[in-house]
């Protein structure tokens, strides 16, 4: 396969290839640590292309491992696409105490469960599976790395021109998601001093490829010819294969105080520019309402591109992806991200 990227993504078979493809970082990392390697929520929208990656890279170089997946599920082509892969898969879930009777302890772990979309009606499912859960897979696997996904919203939102939250920066949460964010990253903390786990948290905003994702929010609703919110002005990208490279890579570096890691795309988007530049591909008017906020939700990824590479495709490139993607009719999740929210009210 080319190293590339392809002036379009035509299909779905093309589109995991490239979201699959491990970045130079994250082999070399896999090279450094031996053992097995289990993806927690592996079903969800970043985890399958993650534990691919993780089969990818394992493929180019290193010891030998067996890679596990464990997930509810609810999508069956998405597990049976790992199997085929050679990924030996769980159903289960995970908020069960049942559950954790099939799933393996091994040294390496991705933790990639969260609840997000639903807190406002059920708050207490976002605390149990945010925070509560992590304590449990901290405590089961206190002898492993673990990664864990965690992500900007728990920074203050932030003027553009400052180039966005450093991983200094003090942590502010709004609203109960965000909360649970910071909850989840405490806990890692805690336990990380109390048995001396080596761990890693990244901090993502935003994460998209062509099905889902900030881009393809602004792509569908100027190419259906809906007014354009501009209250949130501003925005990070980075192509979910970037950022689970990027994760994979901090596999080596997770270390006890937990490494923190800032993922992010190096530019900051202004979101009208954006939907006019898919307002010229569709050769669509663009209707806008409202005042451009000084404020966003927005990462410097700089610590994480230094130490990894920078993302290996361009915020051009993927709305050009995504423009391509979106005339074409092609498949969506049809899942809103709700980045425009500003109250932390999902």
């Amino acid at each position: 396969m080319s190293t590339d990227p392809p002036q379009t993504i035509e299909n779905e078979q093309l589109l995991e290839e490239w979201l699959s493809q491990p970045s130079e970082a994250a082999v070399a990392s896999l090279r450094r640590i031996p053992g097995d390697v289990i993806v927690l929520g592996a079903g969800g929208k970043m985890g399958p292309s993650l534990t691919g990656m993780l089969r990818r890279a394992t493929q180019q170089g290193g010891p030998p491992r067996q890679i596990f997946a464990a997930s509810r599920f609810s999508n069956q082509h998405v597990r049976q696409r790992l199997v085929e892969q050679g990924i030996e898969t769980i159903a289960c879930d995970l908020t069960k105490d049942d559950a954790w009777a099939s799933i393996p302890v091994v040294p390496n772990v991705f933790l990639m469960t969260g609840y997000k979309f639903g807190t406002q009606t059920d708050p207490s499912m976002t605390w149990a599976t945010n925070v509560l859960l992590t304590a449990e897979v901290c405590r089961r696997y206190r002898h492993s790395r673990i990664v864990v996904f965690s992500s900007g919203n728990l920074y203050s939102m932030v003027t553009p021109e400052s180039g966005g939250s450093l991983e200094n920066d003090s942590a502010n949460p709004v609203g109960e998601y965000a909360m649970t964010t910071l909850g989840r990253e405490r806990m890692v903390e805690y336990l990380s001093k109390q048995f001396d786990i080596c761990a890693a948290l990244i901090r993502l905003n935003y994460a998209v490829e062509l099905r889902y994702g900030v881009l393809l929010d602004l792509a569908r609703q100027v190419y259906e010819e809906r007014v354009i919110d501009l209250t949130m002005g501003y925005v990070n990208v980075i192509w979910q294969g970037d950022a689970n490279a990027m994760a994979i890579a901090s596999l080596a570096d997770a270390n006890c105080p937990p490494y923190i890691l800032n993922v992010a795309g190096p530019e900051i988007l202004k979101v009208k520019d954006v939907c006019q530049r898919f307002g010229e591909y569709f050769k669509k008017q663009v209707q806008f309402s409202g005042e451009e906020g000084e404020l966003a939700y927005l990462n410097n990824g700089v610590a994480g591109h230094l130490s990894y590479g920078k993302p290996r495709i361009s915020a051009e490139r993927l709305i050009e992806w995504v423009a391509a993607w979106t005339a074409a009719g092609g498949l969506t999740y049809d899942k809103p991200t709700h980045f425009q929210v500003q109250d932390g009210k999902y």
